[in-house]
């Protein structure tokens, strides 16, 4: 197949394009690089904020590079918003990648309208980015997207083109289980729920790993995102995290990432025993995937659901925390109190991401979902 990658959430399209071209694909990635992170990618789309001349810059390389997306089997979106434009200017652009391709997916990776509306009205999980149960957040984050997203030409834009694709792949049990409760139907009266499936996030998996633990500090790393700090709970994170080096400094080392690029995030890490990551998520993001397969345990979210999406039966490698600092505390301490436990759940991490997110396996559960749609 050829197979046209639009947009870049941490890491997912670069890192599915080396799986799919391991199974002898033609594969295109088009991005920004996801703005500071800067990962790699075939078409340059990034822009720079500013004046006049750099908006005119960004909008003739992107109508140069128009004639490279024509063509495809397959387009996958990353996002609704899958170029940096306004709302209300991309849907001329998505009309000519559905007149000039095959087939266009659009992918569950991260917020957009359904995932705003549904967990701030329906609230199908315990907690998310938008509820904590049966209440909703209201610190200036979590509004700031409800606004963006919600009765707003972005709404517009995600109902349009979930309607109107052929497929909806979700990387994550809490995009698959939002978008389970959409009702909206598309072309030809299909729902848009049945659109869907779930497939696991993609991850290259590392020659050199550490599952042994030799004793000496524990090594906790954390990454703090400038803008989005707040919004993932890496802020509470932080201060669970600087309360218990401050306890135990002979027992913990904390090292902090922020809003550094993703090579030098990657060595930062490297060495790490722990990482703390998404504090409200039911499930490992694509950064504690990364971590997972060095052998570095994760601190965050590992609900039942998922590993029973996964069908994962025997492997807990994963040190599940409630969305509040308390319980980020004592699962931490627990952790660097009982460090006989470490390099069973390091060994875990590993083979966790290689049954359930080894990139090959995933970009072959990929080339099954284009195929049927």
């Amino acid at each position: 197949m050829r197979i046209l990658l639009l947009g870049e959430y941490s890491n997912v399209h670069n890192t599915l394009a080396q799986g799919l071209r391991a199974l002898g694909h033609q594969v295109t990635v088009a991005s920004d690089g996801d703005h500071w992170k800067d990962y790699p990618r075939d078409i340059d789309l990034s822009r720079k904020p500013g004046s006049l001349g750099d908006t005119l810059s960004f909008m003739w390389r992107l109508l140069k590079a128009l004639p490279r997306m024509r063509g495809y089997d397959v387009v996958q979106l990353i996002n609704p918003v899958f170029l940096e434009l306004k709302a209300q200017r991309i849907m001329p652009f998505y009309n000519y990648l559905r007149r000039h391709n095959r087939k266009i997916v659009m992918g569950a990776f991260g917020i957009d309208y359904y995932w705003a509306r549904i967990n701030t009205e329906n609230k199908p999980l315990r907690y998310s980015d938008f509820n904590f149960g049966d209440i909703v957040r209201t610190d200036p984050q979590a509004e700031l997207y409800r606004n963006e997203w919600i009765g707003t030409p972005k709404q517009q834009l995600n109902e349009q083109i979930a309607r109107d694709c052929d497929g909806i792949p979700a990387g994550l049990y809490e995009y698959w289980a939002t978008y389970d409760l959409v009702t909206d139907k598309g072309r030809n009266g299909q729902p848009i729920r049945d659109k869907m499936q779930f497939i696991p996030f993609p991850i290259v998996m590392p020659e050199i790993y550490r599952t042994s633990f030799f004793g000496g500090p524990v090594k906790v790393f954390i990454g703090i995102s400038r803008d989005r700090s707040a919004y993932k709970g890496t802020d509470i994170m932080l201060r669970a995290a600087q309360a218990l080096q401050q306890k135990y400094p002979d027992r913990m080392e904390l090292r902090i990432a922020q809003g550094v690029p993703f090579d030098e995030y990657r060595q930062m890490m490297n060495g790490s025993d722990v990482i703390l990551d998404q504090l409200y998520s039911y499930t490992p993001s694509m950064n504690s995937l990364l971590a997972m397969s060095k052998g570095i345990i994760v601190v965050g979210g590992g609900e039942p659901e998922n590993y029973d999406i996964l069908g994962e039966k025997e492997l807990r490698p994963i040190i599940n925390v409630q969305p509040h600092e308390q319980d980020v505390y004592n699962q931490l301490e627990q952790l660097i109190l009982n460090p006989d436990r470490i390099a069973d759940l390091k060994r875990q991490s590993v083979e966790y991401v290689r049954r359930h997110h080894d990139y090959i396996k995933v970009a072959a559960q990929y080339i099954d979902f284009y195929s049927k749609i």
